[in-house]
């Protein structure tokens, strides 16, 4: 297996410089997301939050018009499109942005990659009817995310006999040579190990440790934790209060091979993230 870890990742007419770590900031048009359901629904305000998190040093805005916390219940495909595509058109011609969809429809995908989207983050791992199809013939970039189920029931008891092995070898690998053998070339693949994805707390922070496990597939990887549950059952800290646990969590992405950190918020995650990077590197951190 080929473990060493591409530098730089094509994203439509953007190219992104994966040699040090990159922080995404999450852009939820939905009004029931867990953490920020409702406050950017009304386009004007997407766009002055996105503006004030690439200020912040955002490399990435991820735009999502479904929410995919525990219990949530499908969004209608038409519904989608009108939350997702006006956002990520005005993103684009505003400010030239690199924005990724987080969705897991085809359509979507097809029609957010018209509209200048450079990355296709999908939590169903492209396994919607059509949507491995649509990752294909749109040119983008692909985050495959490790998850069991839906939304709507992942949580319900989610068990493994070996955490790590399991979400590793026996679903982003398999899912990994799938996408390859379609077609999909594996230059264009990213991997989320999909914490807080059909996982109790204690499947999560075994898969943090050993998250090193999961860069040795040697490609790209993004860790997203950013306020979850994993932090509030272990600090006691309700959703509001999560920054300082996810900070820590960051920093030990990083330590362990992320290269993209999906976050909430984004100016405290670049300074975490920046110098837990100048420690590992021995002072070169990045702007």
């Amino acid at each position: 297996m080929d473990t060493s870890t591409a530098t730089h990742l094509q994203c439509g007419r953007h190219r992104l410089d994966l040699s040090f770590p990159r922080v995404m900031g999450i852009l939820n048009v939905t009004p029931d997301s867990f953490s920020d359901g409702g406050r950017h629904t009304v386009p004007d305000d997407a766009l002055r939050h996105a503006e004030q998190m690439l200020a912040e040093g955002a490399a990435i805005i991820d735009v999502g018009g479904e929410s995919t916390r525990p219990g949530a219940e499908p969004v209608p495909l038409q519904q989608e499109l009108n939350r997702v595509v006006p956002v990520v058109e005005a993103l684009v011609r505003e400010f030239d942005a690199l924005v990724s969809v987080d969705t897991s429809s085809p359509e979507v995908m097809q029609a957010t990659a018209r509209a200048g989207a450079g990355m296709i983050n999908d939590v169903r791992n492209l396994r919607r009817e059509g949507a491995l199809s649509a990752a294909i013939a749109s040119g983008l970039p692909v985050c495959l995310m490790h998850m069991l189920g839906e939304p709507g029931d992942m949580q319900e008891e989610p068990h493994y006999d070996a955490p790590v092995e399991e979400v590793v070898a026996d679903f982003l690998a398999q899912r990994v040579a799938a996408c390859e053998a379609a077609g999909l070339r594996r230059e264009r693949l990213l991997l989320d190990p999909g914490f807080g994805f059909a996982k109790t707390v204690e499947h999560n922070l075994r898969l943090l440790k050993q998250l090193d496990h999961v860069a040795r597939l040697g490609l790209p990887l993004l860790a997203g934790m950013s306020r979850k549950s994993m932090i509030g059952k272990v600090l006691g800290r309700p959703v509001e209060e999560r920054l300082s646990g996810g900070l820590a969590l960051s920093a030990m992405a990083v330590e362990r091979g992320a290269r993209i950190l999906r976050v909430h918020d984004v100016g405290p995650h670049v300074d975490a993230v920046n110098m837990t990077w100048a420690v590992l590197e021995e002072g070169c951190a990045h702007d």
